[in-house]
Protein backbone atom coordinates (compact mmCIF):
# COMPACT_ATOMS: atom_id res chain seq x y z
CA UNK A 1 0.00 0.00 0.00
CA UNK A 2 1.58 3.47 -1.24
CA UNK A 3 2.41 6.19 1.83
CA UNK A 4 0.24 8.84 0.78
CA UNK A 5 0.98 11.15 3.44
CA UNK A 6 4.71 11.28 3.28
CA UNK A 7 8.05 9.37 3.61
CA UNK A 8 9.01 6.23 5.49
CA UNK A 9 9.37 7.09 9.55
CA UNK A 10 12.42 7.36 11.42
CA UNK A 11 14.42 4.73 12.88
CA UNK A 12 14.97 6.41 15.93
CA UNK A 13 11.71 8.54 16.57
CA UNK A 14 9.25 7.31 14.76
CA UNK A 15 7.75 10.46 12.88
CA UNK A 16 7.49 10.74 9.19
CA UNK A 17 11.27 11.19 7.25
CA UNK A 18 10.61 13.62 4.17
CA UNK A 19 12.94 13.02 1.55
CA UNK A 20 15.12 16.52 1.91
CA UNK A 21 15.89 14.89 5.64
CA UNK A 22 16.54 11.76 4.87
CA UNK A 23 19.76 9.57 5.63
CA UNK A 24 19.37 5.83 5.08
CA UNK A 25 21.43 3.08 6.93
CA UNK A 26 21.22 -0.82 6.80
CA UNK A 27 17.64 -0.64 5.15
CA UNK A 28 15.94 2.16 7.60
CA UNK A 29 15.43 5.49 7.43
CA UNK A 30 16.86 8.37 9.62
CA UNK A 31 16.13 12.44 10.49
CA UNK A 32 19.87 14.17 9.85
CA UNK A 33 18.99 15.20 13.58
CA UNK A 34 18.33 11.99 14.66
CA UNK A 35 21.17 9.80 13.38
CA UNK A 36 22.99 9.31 16.41
CA UNK A 37 24.75 6.63 18.20
CA UNK A 38 22.65 5.16 21.09
CA UNK A 39 25.89 4.97 23.48
CA UNK A 40 27.34 8.08 23.08
CA UNK A 41 25.12 10.40 21.24
CA UNK A 42 27.74 11.56 19.02
CA UNK A 43 26.06 12.63 15.51
CA UNK A 44 26.97 10.13 12.41
CA UNK A 45 27.33 10.31 9.06
CA UNK A 46 28.44 7.77 6.22
CA UNK A 47 32.26 6.90 7.52
CA UNK A 48 31.53 6.80 10.83
CA UNK A 49 28.34 4.72 11.65
CA UNK A 50 28.06 0.65 12.78
CA UNK A 51 25.12 -1.02 12.44
CA UNK A 52 24.06 -4.12 14.11
CA UNK A 53 20.74 -5.24 13.87
CA UNK A 54 18.45 -2.61 14.21
CA UNK A 55 20.85 -0.34 16.45
CA UNK A 56 23.24 1.82 15.11
CA UNK A 57 26.71 3.32 17.16
CA UNK A 58 29.96 5.12 16.01
CA UNK A 59 32.57 3.21 15.06
CA UNK A 60 34.22 3.11 18.49
CA UNK A 61 31.35 2.86 20.87
CA UNK A 62 30.05 -0.22 18.36
CA UNK A 63 33.50 -1.62 19.01
CA UNK A 64 33.31 -1.42 22.76
CA UNK A 65 30.34 -3.09 22.51
CA UNK A 66 30.20 -5.71 19.99
CA UNK A 67 34.28 -6.18 19.41
CA UNK A 68 36.73 -8.88 20.09
CA UNK A 69 37.60 -8.56 23.77
CA UNK A 70 41.10 -8.90 25.48
CA UNK A 71 44.77 -9.05 25.10
CA UNK A 72 45.75 -7.25 21.89
CA UNK A 73 42.63 -5.65 20.94
CA UNK A 74 43.26 -2.44 22.50
CA UNK A 75 42.63 1.08 20.97
CA UNK A 76 46.67 0.28 19.78
CA UNK A 77 48.84 -2.18 18.80
CA UNK A 78 49.83 -4.20 21.48
CA UNK A 79 47.87 -2.92 23.93
CA UNK A 80 44.80 -4.30 26.23
CA UNK A 81 41.43 -2.48 26.92
CA UNK A 82 39.95 -2.17 29.92
CA UNK A 83 37.74 0.61 28.78
CA UNK A 84 34.89 -0.96 29.56
CA UNK A 85 31.89 1.51 27.91
CA UNK A 86 30.61 2.37 31.19
CA UNK A 87 31.11 5.95 31.02
CA UNK A 88 29.33 5.79 27.92
CA UNK A 89 25.96 4.17 28.64
CA UNK A 90 27.34 0.46 27.24
CA UNK A 91 26.52 -2.61 29.39
CA UNK A 92 28.49 -4.97 28.65
CA UNK A 93 27.76 -8.06 30.42
CA UNK A 94 24.17 -7.86 29.82
CA UNK A 95 24.23 -6.81 26.19
CA UNK A 96 21.89 -4.17 26.09
CA UNK A 97 22.44 -0.54 26.21
CA UNK A 98 21.92 1.80 28.94
CA UNK A 99 19.21 4.55 28.76
CA UNK A 100 21.57 7.06 26.34
CA UNK A 101 22.94 9.79 28.12
CA UNK A 102 21.66 13.51 27.06
CA UNK A 103 23.20 15.53 24.45
CA UNK A 104 24.84 18.24 26.47
CA UNK A 105 27.66 16.84 28.87
CA UNK A 106 26.67 17.32 32.62
CA UNK A 107 30.49 17.91 33.65
CA UNK A 108 32.19 20.65 31.77
CA UNK A 109 35.84 19.70 33.29
CA UNK A 110 37.05 18.00 30.24
CA UNK A 111 36.48 21.64 28.17
CA UNK A 112 37.46 23.68 30.90
CA UNK A 113 40.83 21.92 31.33
CA UNK A 114 41.34 21.51 27.78
CA UNK A 115 40.99 26.08 28.22
CA UNK A 116 43.45 25.79 30.69
CA UNK A 117 45.83 23.76 28.89
CA UNK A 118 46.66 26.17 26.10
CA UNK A 119 49.53 27.82 25.28
CA UNK A 120 50.13 31.84 25.67
CA UNK A 121 52.40 33.19 23.56
CA UNK A 122 54.99 35.53 25.39
CA UNK A 123 54.36 38.43 22.30
CA UNK A 124 51.02 39.26 22.61
CA UNK A 125 49.78 37.21 25.52
CA UNK A 126 47.11 35.22 23.89
CA UNK A 127 46.33 31.85 23.54
CA UNK A 128 48.25 29.41 20.96
CA UNK A 129 46.49 26.95 19.24
CA UNK A 130 48.23 23.88 17.17
CA UNK A 131 47.35 25.48 13.96
CA UNK A 132 49.31 28.78 14.44
CA UNK A 133 52.10 27.43 16.60
CA UNK A 134 55.83 28.02 16.12
CA UNK A 135 58.25 26.86 18.74
CA UNK A 136 60.63 29.02 19.45
CA UNK A 137 63.27 29.73 22.99
CA UNK A 138 61.23 26.75 24.22
CA UNK A 139 58.13 28.83 24.51
CA UNK A 140 55.22 28.67 21.69
CA UNK A 141 54.75 31.66 19.58
CA UNK A 142 52.20 33.01 17.11
CA UNK A 143 53.29 32.80 13.11
CA UNK A 144 52.60 36.85 13.50
CA UNK A 145 54.43 37.55 16.25
CA UNK A 146 57.86 35.13 15.39
CA UNK A 147 59.61 38.00 14.92
CA UNK A 148 62.55 39.73 15.81
CA UNK A 149 62.29 42.15 18.95
CA UNK A 150 64.55 44.75 17.25
CA UNK A 151 64.25 44.91 13.67
CA UNK A 152 60.67 43.33 13.32
CA UNK A 153 61.56 41.27 10.65
CA UNK A 154 59.97 37.48 10.24
CA UNK A 155 62.22 34.36 11.64
CA UNK A 156 62.72 30.76 10.97
CA UNK A 157 64.37 28.14 12.17
CA UNK A 158 67.59 29.33 9.96
CA UNK A 159 67.94 32.60 11.16
CA UNK A 160 66.54 32.66 15.43
CA UNK A 161 67.97 33.46 17.94
CA UNK A 162 66.70 33.73 21.67
CA UNK A 163 67.99 35.57 25.09
CA UNK A 164 66.13 36.27 27.88
CA UNK A 165 62.93 35.23 26.58
CA UNK A 166 63.14 37.31 23.63
CA UNK A 167 63.42 36.38 19.74
CA UNK A 168 66.08 38.02 17.60
CA UNK A 169 67.43 37.52 14.10
CA UNK A 170 71.03 36.72 14.05
CA UNK A 171 72.30 39.98 12.70
CA UNK A 172 70.53 41.66 15.58
CA UNK A 173 71.65 39.57 17.93
CA UNK A 174 75.33 39.63 17.10
CA UNK A 175 75.10 43.91 17.08
CA UNK A 176 73.68 44.32 20.14
CA UNK A 177 74.70 41.21 22.11
CA UNK A 178 78.12 39.81 20.54
CA UNK A 179 81.28 40.15 20.73
CA UNK A 180 82.85 43.40 20.23
CA UNK A 181 86.03 45.10 18.80
CA UNK A 182 87.69 44.35 15.62
CA UNK A 183 86.69 41.76 13.08
CA UNK A 184 83.73 41.19 15.01
CA UNK A 185 81.61 43.65 12.65
CA UNK A 186 80.72 46.07 15.20
CA UNK A 187 84.36 48.15 15.22
CA UNK A 188 86.42 48.90 11.63
CA UNK A 189 89.12 50.68 13.13
CA UNK A 190 90.83 51.27 15.97
CA UNK A 191 89.63 54.52 17.88
CA UNK A 192 92.36 56.46 19.12
CA UNK A 193 92.52 57.65 22.69
CA UNK A 194 93.74 61.30 23.02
Amino acid sequence: MPNWGGGAKCGACEKTVYHAEEIQCNGRSFHKLCFLCMACRKALDSTTVAAHESEIYCKTCYGRKYGPKGVGFGQGAGCLSTDTGDHLGLNLQQGSPKPARPSTPNNASKFAKKMVDVDKCPRCGKSVYAAEKIMGGGKPWHKTCFRCAICGKSLESTNVTDKDGELYCKVCYAKNFGPKGIGFGGLTQVEKKE
